[in-house]
């Protein structure tokens, strides 16, 4: 049977409109928004030296002058509005001791406004968890009702609350009695395509008191396949007062304009395209000024990805390694706690580099040798030697051919 989002009206409702921009800014109860983006929570990625980086990357300029990527920013001139954490057990945070949250809940004065997001199931502990939150000095906290992992899902977090209406009531309401920052629900359209619960679940969180929601536009049975449905969004938009933030498929400034043309929603969240493009938010705000963006140019790429180790290597520098065999426990556990960060270091930037050189001629190269690196100068050093052979390359240079880039589009839709 042919699905009413399977059709060419799809496409036309996401033809970029003339005058359709990205709002200028929201207010999630007393916190400005500004612009309306915001960073997606992503396990595994938006920790606090991939948010940092994202609002540095994010510097919006005139596109007629050379963009300085190297440039320190804060929220006003960043075209990311909003940063969250990677989403965090509520079961873990609250039982851990003091010194092990500061490993989740760690963030700098230049990332606010800041969000912390939760899953979990336990009303109780959740409510503690944002209690938490609250106290480490986040300016807002949001639930997750929309990772689809299994792992997340069979603890019945995360999209698996979708078939429990009734206890996301309950969760609600105790958490919005814990705290008194903003509270927001992040979640998808239902569990499935026979159990559509977005618009319901939208309208319960305004009755109990939250002050924003965001709709990525999928159900849990799709994960991150096919068409984002838009049409949702609006629906939702169309059922509540508060502010709603839509997900999904948005790749360029383009896209952002038509789902705000599209939906009416307040503002757009964008999660896998940051990584492959860190400039989308830069791009958005110049968009929205100008009608115009500008591209990354191989400069911009080197000087990013370099920025980007190097900030992770400074996080490495916080746990020197000790000279010598270890011959007590606590320089054993200085020299754990190092391998320990260098290895994390090692494969955060393999994965951004993987992520990052997606669309760069010759990236798969790149991504094969680094790899096979063991320690964090090596991937710098490979780093370095691919770009300068791409600056001494001539003109009509012919990639490689890349497979896994032409299987990327698919990836990260």
């Amino acid at each position: 049977m042919k699905k009413e989002w399977d059709n060419s009206a799809i496409v036309a409702a996401r033809a970029m409109p003339a005058t359709a921009r990205v709002p200028a800014e929201l207010h999630i109860g007393g916190v400005r928004i500004a612009p309306a983006t915001v960073l997606a929570p992503m396990a595994g990625v938006t920790d606090t030296v991939f948010r940092r980086f994202i609002k540095n990357a994010s510097l919006f300029t005139d596109p007629s002058q050379p963009a300085d990527v190297d440039t320190e920013t804060t929220n006003e001139v960043s075209g990311c509005g909003l940063i969250m954490t990677e989403f965090t057990s509520a079961d873990g945070l609250s039982r851990m001791r003091e010194t092990k949250r500061k490993r989740y809940l760690t963030y700098y004065e230049d990332e606010h406004p800041i969000s912390a997001q939760l899953f979990g199931s336990n009303p109780e502990t959740l409510a503690d968890s944002a209690r938490i939150c609250q106290d480490a000095g986040f300016d807002l906290v949001d639930l997750n009702l929309g990772c689809p992992a299994k792992r997340v899902v069979a603890c019945n977090g995360g999209s698996g609350l979708l078939r429990d209406l009734p206890r996301i009531k309950t969760i609600f309401e105790a958490v919005r009695s814990a705290v008194s920052i903003p509270f927001t629900v992040k979640f998808r359209m239902g569990w499935n395509d026979s159990n559509i619960v977005c618009v319901e679940l939208a309208k319960m969180a305004e009755d109990c008191g939250l002050q924003a929601v965001a709709l990525h536009a999928r159900t849990r049975e799709q994960g991150y396949a096919g068409d984002a449905r838009w049409e949702w969004i609006a629906a939702v938009k169309d059922a509540v007062s508060i502010p709603v933030i839509g997900n999904g498929d948005i790749r360029t400034p383009e896209d952002a304009a038509a789902m705000v043309e599209a939906t009416h929603c307040d503002a757009v969240m964008i999660g896998r395209a940051a990584p492959a493009n860190p400039w989308i938010f830069r791009q958005i705000a110049q968009y929205t000024a100008t009608g115009h963006y500008t591209k990354p140019t191989d400069m911009d790429r080197y000087r990013m990805i370099r920025d980007y180790f190097e900030r992770l290597m400074h996080e490495v520098a916080e746990h020197p390694d000790i000279d010598g065999p270890a011959e007590d426990d606590f320089t054993k556990r200085l020299k754990r706690n190092h391998e320990s960060a260098q290895r994390d270091a090692i494969g955060r930037m393999k994965q951004f580099a993987s992520w990052f050189t997606h669309g760069v001629p010759g990236g798969a190269t790149l991504r094969r040798e680094i790899f096979d690196c063991k320690r964090g100068s090596q991937v710098i050093d490979k780093v370095e030697a691919f770009f300068t052979q791409r600056h001494e390359e001539p003109a009509d240079f012919t990639p490689e051919h890349d497979a896994e880039l032409e299987a990327a589009p698919a990836a990260w839709g």
